[in-house]
């Protein structure tokens, strides 16, 4: 099959571009680079099953020319980032919005046969109710949540009104190799290690009780590849948590990294932990069901948040070292 995968140099979609690739598939790749990185595709560059398009989502006639052809969107394309919204909400809603509005109408007139798009966990806002189920969510707390519930009601009333299939994947913390550490909006694990690593103290927003439902990106991998090859007829024109169903607290991912980073380095087990005040738009505590993916989908993640990491500390050495 033909898979467009947009924000394919990202840290999600570079992964999703090596996966689908090995499986034989070909491969279009959708970036502007604003945070992808070449670097994270150059090694497919001369595949003959992969085509690169620098091109931009806010760009309709880019959207056009990427989905000429294909069968499958895996649509990751956005920029993340609670903090990174509240300082820009205006670019962060229209790459996420204006851009996935795009995406939306070039697959509807391509007739491609299925658009999958990354969600986001931030859609639950202040809803309190753990483990979070699909159907019950609470008012966006940041920008960023507000463009990525927009998604999910645009891809809704496009699977209604123009007959378009779509399923939605709400990530929640994704981790995993080629997770870029750098810059002021990366995200907490490759943070946590790169500083681990340099022998500074990781920094803590809050008092560490926060907690989160990290996700290892074979998992992820795993859920985007099910929702293409669904012939369920229910499970599809919905969104489903993606996640492993585990909750860890920022205290304890920081001992979990310090004890398989000794390996490593032993003096990195002796770093101690900086704390700071928490951030706005931040949800206390995440925890995800994923009982609606097991049963319509048929996912069942492999990777702990532990097991992830042991997989991918390795890579985090070598790479953030």
């Amino acid at each position: 099959m033909k898979v467009l995968i947009t924000g394919g140099a990202g840290f999600i979609g570079s992964n999703l571009c090596d996966y689908f690739i090995e499986k034989g598939n070909e491969i279009v790749c959708l970036d502007n680079f604003s945070t992808g990185h070449f670097k994270n595709i150059q090694h497919l560059i001369e595949n003959p099953l992969f085509t690169l398009i620098e091109g931009d989502i806010r760009n309709l006639e880019d959207c056009i020319k990427a989905v000429q052809g294909v069968d499958y969107v895996l649509h990751q394309a956005a920029l993340g980032s609670v903090p990174r919204s509240i300082n820009d909400p205006k670019t962060t809603n229209d790459v996420n919005v204006s851009g996935f509005l795009n995406m939306l109408i070039a697959s509807r007139d391509a007739q491609v046969k299925r658009f999958i798009y990354a969600a986001s966990s931030s859609t639950y806002g202040d809803s309190e109710k753990l483990p979070k189920v699909e159907d019950v969510i609470g008012k966006p707390l940041s920008p960023y949540a507000v463009t990525k519930y927009v998604n999910e009601l645009y891809a809704d009333v496009f699977s209604k009104t123009y007959g378009i299939e779509v399923i939605g994947l709400r990530y929640f913390n994704v981790f995993g190799r080629r997770q870029d550490p750098n810059g002021a909006y990366a995200a907490v694990i490759p943070k946590f290690v790169s500083s681990l690593i340099k022998k500074e103290s990781p920094v803590i927003n809050g008092d560490g009780s926060y907690s989160r439902d990290f996700t290892y990106i074979d998992n992820v991998i795993q859920i985007n590849e099910l929702a293409i090859i669904t012939k369920n007829k229910e499970a599809v024109n919905t969104v489903y948590n993606v996640a492993f169903g585990e909750q860890t607290s920022l205290n304890e991912l920081v001992f979990i990294l310090k004890d398989l980073l000794k390996e490593f380095n032993p003096e990195i087990s002796k770093i101690p932990i900086s704390y700071k005040e928490n951030r706005v738009g931040d949800i206390p505590h995440s925890l995800a069901s994923i009982d609606k993916a097991r049963i319509l989908l048929g996912y069942d993640p492999n990777y702990s948040v532990k097991q992830g990491l042991k997989e991918a500390i390795e890579w985090y050495w070598n790479n953030l070292n």
